[in-house]
């Protein structure tokens, strides 16, 4: 690895820290949501959360740039670690059955933009997202960023039926996000406080009968990330959608308050 390459978060922390002074706004947006949510009672505590999920923000995103520099399909495993927080079926179920359609619940935790490159290399994955404007960007994070089998889907497109025949054809990890801010989805708790959420995950495993794994990837050195997470969880039609949404919810909170400086706090959640 050059310099740059083996420096890539680093070099993005820094940054962040630099102006981290300067984002008077984020910064009580990030240390209200850490004291809301009890993460600490110590304001100082709170704001050193707060400092240094903004500089994991920037430090994951150089870092994910340059995954495709370091990891590849003949060493993908060297830079996982499955085994200190998650369960066997849930590392069984991700990355040891190609043949299992299967759903990807997360949140904006951890490194989700370098666990979908590593992922890749296993199966294919179909990610919602906002998809870029800027067609070079589009063109260059298709070519260069992501370089299996990823199809991104724009968030406000929905699932179309021939998205749903790839995803079963390919038995590929549909991925979500469940944090996102919305005015619709169900009156639920996030992280012990009132959130609106998405039913998304909860309705297509409802419909399908795919399993969900429920978690994250987070960073733990250098190109080194450690899988969290518990059992899958399946749904079926009988099951009530605001339960079956809030044990998602519950299972996100659990991994995120393990690892709290690597969740984006100064995105508003909860407005």
């Amino acid at each position: 690895m050059n310099f740059l390459v083996r420096h890539a978060y680093d070099i993005g922390y820094g940054f962040a820290s630099l102006i981290w002074p300067f984002m008077r706004k984020r910064q009580k947006i990030a240390i209200d949501n850490v004291l809301a949510c009890r993460i600490t009672d110590d304001p100082k505590e709170a704001r050193r959360i707060a400092k240094a999920s903004f500089g994991h923000l920037a430090g994951h995103v150089c870092e994910a740039i340059c995954v495709p520099a370091v990891v590849n399909a003949g060493n993908w495993r060297e830079h996982l670690d499955v085994e200190t927080d998650a369960a066997p079926e849930t590392v069984k179920l991700l990355l040891e059955s190609p043949d299992t359609p299967i759903i990807l619940a997360s949140s904006h935790h951890g490194v989700w933009e370098a666990a979908t490159n590593v992922l890749s290399l296993v199966r294919p994955m179909i990610a919602i997202a906002r998809v870029q404007n800027n067609k070079l960007v589009a063109k260059w994070m298709k070519k260069y960023h992501f370089r299996g089998p990823v199809t991104v889907i724009d968030k406000s497109h929905g699932f179309t039926q021939d998205i749903m025949r790839q995803w079963k054809s390919e038995c590929a990890a549909m991925t979500i996000l469940m944090d996102q801010h919305t005015s619709g989805g169900l009156p639920l708790q996030f992280l012990g406080r009132p959130a609106r959420t998405f039913t998304s995950v909860s309705r297509l495993a409802m419909r399908t009968g795919y399993p969900i794994v429920v978690g994250s990837f987070v960073r733990v050195a250098p190109y080194r990330y450690r899988l969290v997470g518990e059992v899958p969880v399946s749904f079926s039609k009988g099951d009530d959608l605001a339960v079956a949404t809030q044990l998602l919810n519950d299972r996100l909170g659990e991994a995120i308050r393990k690892y709290p400086e690597q969740y984006l706090w100064a995105h508003r959640r909860w407005r």
